[in-house]
């Protein structure tokens, strides 16, 4: 198992990351929680991994915490939850919230993120009450702002990284920030988006 990669980020958007590390580049998919909290292409970065080898594939999965990688390790061991929908998941509400969530059994909340249906919503609620204790609760911060086209337009990407379809993707980027109250950043974009669908 790949436990972390410590290289020089050469790729960043908001679905994934490119880190160079000893002339290799390693190709790593990362949900929308862990963006801000990687800095900018050229700087170091530490990435907390999960290897994902299927017969027709092998995946590498970023975090930018522990907690966020532990998360994803419980959620994929849900029946009916593989690595795109925990990356989903994690994209649209914080380990924290969602943690809470779970502890509450609060169905509403977790119907409310993108995929996560009635009966999915009651699978993980049984399957990961008594294990979200595991993880250390924490308030983190939002990231920096970048120019609103660009942000949208990373948003979009991220989104069809996530498997919409780009009119999907774009509709839903364009009801989110029409809604906001002022300048939104990439990562409320994504975490509106994933809402409205």
């Amino acid at each position: 198992m790949i436990s972390y990669i410590r290289g020089t980020l050469a790729e960043k958007t908001p679905a994934r990351l490119v880190v160079e590390a000893f002339g290799l580049g390693y190709e790593i998919l990362i949900p929308l929680s862990s963006y801000d909290a990687f800095g900018e292409e050229g700087s170091e970065v530490l990435v907390y991994t999960h290897f994902h080898v299927r017969e027709d594939s092998h995946q590498l999965f970023g975090f930018a915490t522990k907690k966020e990688r532990n998360l994803f390790d419980m959620l994929i061991s849900v029946s009916g939850i593989g690595p795109r929908s925990a990356l989903t998941i994690l994209s649209g509400v914080s380990v924290d919230d969602f943690c809470g969530a779970i502890t509450r059994e609060e169905v509403s909340f977790l119907t409310a993120i993108s995929g996560v249906g009635r009966k999915t919503a009651q699978r993980l609620i049984v399957e990961l009450k008594g294990r979200v204790s595991e993880l250390e609760i924490e308030v983190g911060a939002v990231g920096g702002r970048v120019p609103a086209q660009d942000a949208m337009s990373q948003a979009v990407q991220a989104l069809m990284a996530l498997g919409f379809t780009r009119p999907a993707a774009r509709r839903a980027v364009e009801k989110c920030v029409d809604e906001a109250e002022g300048d939104i950043g990439i990562e409320e974009m994504i975490r509106g988006a994933l809402r409205h669908t």
